[in-house]
């Protein structure tokens, strides 16, 4: 119920936000602001450039259902990717102080506490429907906002991305045997379950991926969604594109500030940010599945072929990919912890998704 209720309020957001239709509000709109306080800008730096689609996208409308649920009491600037500190270093820069707010994927706080990686990049894991019910329903949201404070930030929940493609490849990798040798791009879990397939990780920053696959300097990996795919241009590899994304079905966004300047800010605009990421989560649900079903289409239409993984290389990923999460678990209770709570609140559900949908 309290699901439905928060979903339903941010979807209004988002519409009243994306539309214009929330008049600009005076003073007396914001009774508990004092006059110094009303007007304020945060400075925020993005880890998604604006301008691409869905993560891009959601940054902007994250912003403007801030400025228009505060009646022009807060106004959320952005900064862009690396402008004040590279992507990665957010966190500790929001911590330090270099940076007011960011608004960041869960998965960059995992090189500080590995629990992030549940809410990040689980290969197998839920997809965006099961994780936004975990977050608002389940104990997600205790978890991770418990997570953040350890670390000296307030984080929100504040955006959800569908899943990745499964991946670009020069070569064909359709038996398990593909794999040996290759060197291939993927985040730090399922880097570690390709590893352990004979193909060698190579970490890669997003924006060197394109130029070194191009150059046959990496033998293939992960970059993102089909549509961000598409916006960067992938199609012009002439690579084929293998799907699905088990390594990515979900991951959450994040709205971060050191916790003493979140606490310094009214609570009453507290309570809008808090809002406006409920609705940026509704808005990304709903939205994610026409943007990737068009721009698949659109790569297709490039001479892109779209390849599925062989049922032996998806059962090797998922037999490894056990082998990984149990080993991250004994390495880290706060891990294990996260994910049994995670996979418990999903199973419990399971029974009820087999029954209501339709075959």
């Amino acid at each position: 119920m309290r699901r439905n209720l928060l979903i339903s309020v941010g979807i209004a957001a988002a519409f009243l936000a994306g539309s214009g239709l929330v008049s600009a509000q005076d003073r007396s709109a914001q009774p508990g602001l004092k006059a110094a306080e009303y007007g304020r800008t945060i400075q925020m730096q993005t880890a998604f450039n604006p301008a691409l689609p869905g993560s891009g996208e959601g940054v902007r409308l994250f912003t403007r259902t801030v400025k228009h649920m505060s009646g022009g009491a807060l106004a959320i600037k952005i900064v862009e990717p690396g402008r004040v500190t590279p992507t990665a270093d957010m966190l500790d820069a929001v911590v330090n102080g270099d940076l007011e707010a960011a608004f960041t994927w869960s998965g960059y706080a995992a090189a500080k506490a590995p629990v992030f990686h549940v809410f990040a990049t689980v290969p197998f894991g839920p997809g965006p429907d099961d994780m936004t019910s975990w977050l608002l329903e389940g104990d997600g949201g205790r978890i991770h906002r418990a997570a953040y404070e350890k670390l000296g930030v307030t984080g929100i929940p504040c955006g959800m991305q569908g899943g990745k493609g499964g991946g670009w490849f020069r070569g064909d990798v359709n038996t398990v045997a593909d794999f040996k040798n290759q060197r291939l791009r993927y985040g730090k879990m399922a880097a570690e379950v390709i590893a352990r397939m004979g193909a060698t990780p190579v970490p890669l920053p997003p924006g060197e991926f394109f130029w070194k696959l191009q150059q046959g300097n990496v033998d293939g990996g992960e970059m993102s969604t089909p549509a961000m795919d598409a916006a960067l241009g992938f199609d012009k590899l002439g690579l084929p594109y293998y799907m699905p994304g088990w390594q990515q079905p979900s991951a959450v966004l994040d709205f971060l500030m050191r916790k003493d300047r979140w606490a310094s800010l009214p609570a009453s605009l507290r309570t809008q940010i808090e809002t406006a990421c409920q609705a940026n989560i509704a808005w990304m649900l709903g939205r994610s599945p026409s943007v990737q079903s068009i721009a698949l289409e659109k790569l297709k239409s490039s001479g892109v072929v779209v390849r599925t993984w062989s049922a032996d290389v998806l059962a090797a990923f998922r037999k490894n990919t056990d082998i990984v999460l149990k080993e991250q678990a004994e390495r880290d209770p706060d891990f294990a912890a996260a994910l049994a709570n995670q996979q418990a609140f999903v199973q419990q559900a399971a029974r009820w998704r087999t029954l209501s949908r339709l075959p």
